[in-house]
């Protein structure tokens, strides 16, 4: 089925978006019609089955949607709304046919959206645009690899070549990927972590030795106490929300931390469940905190604030002192600080009542098993290493680290985004790493660390980056500075993106760019050893086998591993003794290799053939170890700090309507917030809004105001009176980027702070409404 011209891409004007009342419940029959709908018309009876029946399931294809574990007993339908809708993007038989790239130049591509790009179809050919000409022409692979290999050994340095990468990307084809760059001769290997979970690796490193989560999937049951902060379930996650159904079934109490009200984290209709079908569903948050964006930090100095003024008063009764006594260092030095916290500071900050607090330290003193998790609200701030560092003060204060039902759960947001960075998809990998890669293929790696995504666009901007190449995603509209930005890549000599669908780095390139593509999670992966299966790691550090189970869209399509492979033999020649071609081949030989260099995959095929594969070893969940440089858990002192919003500006966060997932858009409607046909909207308090002299459903411009004096603005964007946090507005992202700037980062993990831009709203500077297109940012 080839479709050039879809009759479904309308792009509606802003005149179009309709605007009703926020849900006060997620999933339910609606989750179901919209997740199974759009298959059935797009994918057909027979595709919709073979793939939805076999996500997530032990002999089935993981979901590419996001990162949530799987439980050790499935359900005939593991899978939500919005993996869905992952699927039927990924396995749609409509494909882009050679008659596109005439009819369409790379100039005429960006003017279109993403929402449009992305319904053209697979790609199923490769395409090269030369220097100076404004089309992709189709290109046999056979030279598509030719051409990338003359460019990156005519650089002068392998440092003016940077390799992206996306968290969709296989364990396998991330190993042999870090392995070809690191025999190329640099360590710039940027991924997506670098822009969502980078200050959770930063902060959890530093205080338990491990950037990743400390508890299993089971911990959720047994848990007494669940604290959400900065995260919204219901749309990026949705499987979680029958986790802590699951929970509240088994008495736990659950805390929501957010500025704006999530329908997921309020009520949930589980559609597999009578209740959830025609009853109420289940409550999910038995206290609702709507905290004002980057006010986490001083919220949790708060909260153990308390904890450590109840144990004073009530010596031995509330501290877990053995615990602290064994594992922990430095909690002299917390108390020290925390004696002298400002609660004024902190209701400024937090925008909660003291009794708000209050209530939450009591839930948290009461329950012998708590367990915190946290996305990219708490991430993306500028002291977000800060505020993941008090998390962990605050667990280790009663020994909530390394037992049953508690621990620190960072999630993470892409489907493999963890694995990559365990199988080596990092510009800082550690010495021991870059040994056993010595020590396995015999040659010395570079050990000068790389250019993270942000020093990836610095540099770009700079010129000292020649040649930019991306194993999916789509940085150009995910990092920060969406002008910058572009104006970045346009300045490389070469861009080469491996996907499976077009998206806005296809249509912002070098002078030469090339499209390899690839398939998808979904397909059969056939080689000459025979149908391949990769393997993924969640969250909770669980590694699993993924089978592709429909046909692939197209004959000439590459797996991932072997678009790498081929690029490394055409690349390196004899440089590296690693037997490309062998990986290719045979993916258990790609496993051999990590078993002897990652650390924890020792016997990998055997291990990843049981049944639902392995769990990681974490040494803080399993054995209360903390590989920190004095082998303990570390407490750490950090000093508040707030968002100052001068008067008349509000504080934005970038957020994921419902129809989206990163920066993949797959239709205009944002269902739990009430929003349809539409994209371009700022939600603001109603009492703000009253303050501010502006009016509901009033179009404005939002500026964002920086030192560096530039303009950034949105212009005729549409206000939704909406309730969230007092001084707190927020856009969706990748739209509202634009407003970032590219030096606006976290300390210490240098991720892109897009919960805490400060704007002010003004009336749209002229009668006229943009439709939705690149051109309104």
């Amino acid at each position: 089925m080839t479709r050039k011209n879809p009759p479904d891409v309308e792009e509606p004007s802003q005149q179009d978006i309709e605007v009703g009342k926020p849900k006060s419940w997620a999933a339910g029959i609606p989750g179901v019609v919209h997740s199974m709908a759009p298959a059935l018309r797009d994918m057909g009876v027979n595709r919709s089955r073979k793939t939805l029946l076999a996500m997530n399931q032990k002999d089935g294809f993981d979901c590419m949607s996001c990162a949530w574990p799987d439980p050790s007993h499935r359900s005939t339908f593991e899978f939500c709304e919005n993996g869905a809708k992952a699927v039927n993007w990924e396995a749609t038989p409509v494909t882009v046919d050679s008659s596109f790239w005439t009819e369409h130049s790379v100039s005429d591509l960006r003017q279109r959206s993403e929402y449009w790009l992305g319904q053209q179809g697979r790609l199923t050919e490769p395409v090269y645009k030369p220097a100076g000409e404004d089309h992709y022409r189709p290109v046999r692979w056979g030279k598509a690899f030719t051409i990338i290999a003359e460019k990156l050994n005519s650089l002068a340095s392998p440092d003016e070549a940077v390799f992206y990468t996306s968290g969709r990307t296989s364990n396998e084809a991330a190993f042999i990927y870090q392995l070809f760059v690191r025999a190329y001769g640099t360590n710039n290997l940027p991924d997506c972590s670098n822009m969502c979970h980078e200050s959770t690796g930063w902060a959890m490193g530093q205080t338990l030795g491990i950037g990743k989560s400390t508890i299993t999937y089971d911990d959720f049951a047994k848990s007494d106490l669940i604290i959400i902060m900065g995260q919204n379930p219901g749309t990026n996650h949705p499987r979680m929300l029958t986790a802590l159904e699951g929970a509240k079934n088994n008495g736990a109490e659950i805390v929501a931390v957010n500025p704006l009200p999530e329908a997921g984290l309020i009520r949930y209709k589980n559609p597999q469940e009578v209740k959830g079908v025609i009853g109420r569903g289940t409550e999910i948050a038995d206290q609702y905190l709507q905290i004002r964006l980057g006010g986490d930090m001083a919220l949790m100095q708060a909260v153990s604030k308390r904890v450590l003024d109840a144990e004073e008063a009530n010596p031995g009764t509330v501290l877990d002192a053995r615990f602290i006594q064994e594992h922990c260092e430095g909690l002299k030095e917390l108390k020290a600080h925390l004696a002298n916290l400002d609660e004024d500071e902190v209701r400024e900050a937090t925008g909660l009542r003291t009794e708000e607090i209050d209530e939450l330290a009591a839930r948290y003193i009461k329950a012998q098993k708590v367990i915190i998790t946290w996305a990219m609200g708490l991430t993306q701030q500028k002291k977000g290493v800060a505020a993941i560092k008090e998390i962990i003060n605050l667990l280790l204060l009663r020994g909530n680290i390394g037992k049953p039902g508690a621990g620190a759960c960072p999630i993470r947001g892409h489907s493999n985004v963890q694995g990559d960075r365990t199988m080596g998809i990092w510009e800082q990998m550690p010495p021991a790493f870059l040994d056993a890669i010595e020590k396995e293929f015999g040659f010395d790696p570079p050990r000068a660390h790389g250019a993270d995504a942000v020093q990836t666009i610095e540099k770009m901007r700079e010129g000292t980056l020649k040649v930019f190449l991306a194993m999916g995603g789509n940085l150009v509209a995910a990092v920060s500075d969406t002008h910058v930005a572009e104006a970045a890549m346009e300045k490389l000599e070469m861009s080469v993106q491996i996907s499976t669908k077009l998206n806005r780095s296809h249509t912002v390139v070098g002078d030469e760019a090339l499209i390899l593509p690839t398939l998808g999670r979904t397909e059969i992966d056939r080689q000459e050893g025979g149908i391949q299966f990769v393997s993924v790691e969640d969250t909770v550090c669980a590694v699993h086998p993924s089978w592709g189970k429909v046909e692939p869209v197209g004959p000439n399509l590459l797996s991932e591993v072997a678009i790498v492979s081929r690029l490394a033999r055409a690349t390196l020649s004899d440089k590296a003794n690693v037997d490309w071609e062998g990986f290719e081949n045979d993916y258990d030989t790609i496993r051999d290799h990590i078993s002897r260099v990652v650390e924890g995959c020792e016997d990998y095929n055997q291990r990843i053939r049981q049944e639902g594969g392995f769990v990681l070893a974490n040494g803080p969940r399993d054995s209360r170890t903390f590989h920190t440089p004095t082998g303990k858990a570390m407490f750490t002192v950090n000093e508040l700090e707030h968002v100052q919003c001068p008067p008349g500006r509000l504080v934005l966060q970038t957020l994921r309507s419902h129809d989206q997932f990163n920066t993949t858009i797959y239709g205009h409607n944002d269902r739990y917030r009430g929003i349809k046909k539409g994209r371009h909207v700022v939600f603001v308090n109603p009492e703000d809004l009253a303050e501010l002299g502006l009016a509901d459903g009033q179009f404005v411009d939002v500026h964002s105001e920086h030192a560096d004096g530039r303009e950034r603005v949105l212009r005729g964007y549409r206000v939704v009176a909406y309730p969230s946090a007092r001084g707190c507005a927020a856009a969706y992202y990748p739209e509202a980027n634009v407003l970032i700037p590219l030096e606006s980062v976290a300390e210490g993990s240098n991720t892109p702070v897009s919960k805490h831009v400060v704007v002010r709203l003004e009336p749209a500077r002229d009668n006229t409404v943009p439709t939705a297109s690149p051109a309104t940012t």
